[in-house]
């Protein structure tokens, strides 16, 4: 999800450019995630009909021969048209009971979603995992900015997707979010009354991570430097009639803490690398943020009842108290799910930790 070195470190004044999109990096984020410039042919936001969609299956995971795979596409409520696999189980009859599966923040769908997407799909679910708006093979300009708003009708436009598929039952469409779209999934389950449950993988509050730095560090001060610049930044912008993007996601240079270690080892090398993928070495907008830092996605949290959710979190990642906290928020019927000696990134590909039973027999019994 993204590189934050100490949340507390990233403000500092403007000096120069580079200067300022490492600063503002650093608090900000978490490490946003990046992808660097356009990775599709897509023609203005104004009218996302054509994306250039691969053929081939460049996934970072192995294809199923238990699931039938194909390509689709579909336009959210802002008219921005998204990309999408739609896995199948093979020899099932009927309306099937479907899943949405999207995240990590800065991911695409050939990484951890869509191994979610075709694991659920081994299982008896209809899913389907997206590549957001502004990213991946999705349409949208600029390329690479994220909001809290569009990514969450992303979800309900995904929820939309599903429930036209011949062969899905719209009274049994559930939702999972992993790591940043963890929280996005809630915000959007909170006000889309459709989806009957959700999990929440290893999530992360992105709306709190940015505001607010890891562990709630940042001071008044240090956010109000930080909107200082990213208000700047948008002088720049419009004077160059283009944004400027932050610094390369998940390089390492040495020293940094475990967990953006650990994010360098899943999307900077063989086992997670794609190369439309933000996180993979690409960027976000530096102004990204900027919508962010003043919209708490998870206020309304409780009016997901009486549908339940299930929160999975390891018991090492540094990213658990998100989980916990919002759990804590939460009405029932809720449960949390700690995963024994699991760090953060583990939940995104780790078969022998992610709880493909209890996302089974969770879903199975909600959405019967």
């Amino acid at each position: 999800m993204e590189n934050n070195q100490e949340a507390g470190d990233a403000l500092v004044r403007q000096d120069g450019a580079n200067q300022s999109r490492r600063n503002v990096l650093k608090m900000t984020a978490t490490g946003i995630a990046g992808l660097g410039v356009a990775a599709v042919a897509t023609s203005p936001a104004v009218a996302q009909t054509r994306l250039t969609l691969t053929d081939k299956w460049d996934k970072v995971f192995p294809k199923s021969d238990k699931v039938d795979h194909k390509k689709v596409t579909f336009t959210n409520r802002y008219g921005i048209t998204l990309a999408a696999d739609l896995y199948q189980p093979k020899g099932v009859s009927g309306r099937q009971a479907a899943l949405v599966v999207c995240g990590p923040f800065g991911a695409v769908k050939e990484q951890s979603s869509g191994l979610y997407a075709q694991t659920m799909a081994e299982r008896g679910f209809v899913t389907l995992a997206f590549d957001p708006s502004y990213t991946g093979e999705s349409g949208g300009e600029p390329r690479n900015v994220a909001s809290p708003d569009i990514n969450t009708e992303d979800v309900s436009a995904a929820v939309d997707c599903l429930g036209l598929q011949p062969n899905v039952d719209r009274e049994r469409i559930g939702v999972i979010g992993i790591c940043g779209w963890g929280g996005m999934v809630l915000n959007a389950v909170a006000v889309d009354k459709r989806v009957k449950a959700v999990a929440a993988s290893t999530m992360y509050d992105m709306t709190r991570v940015m505001s607010k730095g890891y562990n709630d560090s940042v001071t008044l001060e240090q956010r109000t430097q930080t909107l200082e610049q990213l208000s700047q930044q948008r002088w720049k912008d419009a004077e160059a009639g283009k944004p400027a993007y932050q610094p390369a996601y998940n390089e390492l240079k040495g020293g940094e803490a475990q967990f953006l270690v650990d994010y360098h080892n899943y999307y900077m090398t063989p086992r997670g690398y794609h190369p439309r993928a933000v996180n993979s070495g690409n960027a976000w907008t530096i102004t990204t943020p900027l919508s962010f830092m003043n919209m708490p996605i998870l206020t309304y949290i409780k009016e997901i009842s009486p549908r339940p959710i299930l929160f999975i979190h390891g018991e090492n990642a540094h990213s658990r108290y998100f989980s916990e906290t919002a759990y804590a928020a939460a009405a029932e019927p809720k449960e949390l799910m700690i995963i024994p000696g699991a760090v953060h990134v583990d939940l995104y590909d780790n078969l022998e930790k992610i709880p493909f039973d209890k996302l089974t027999a969770f879903f199975k019994q909600y959405l019967a």
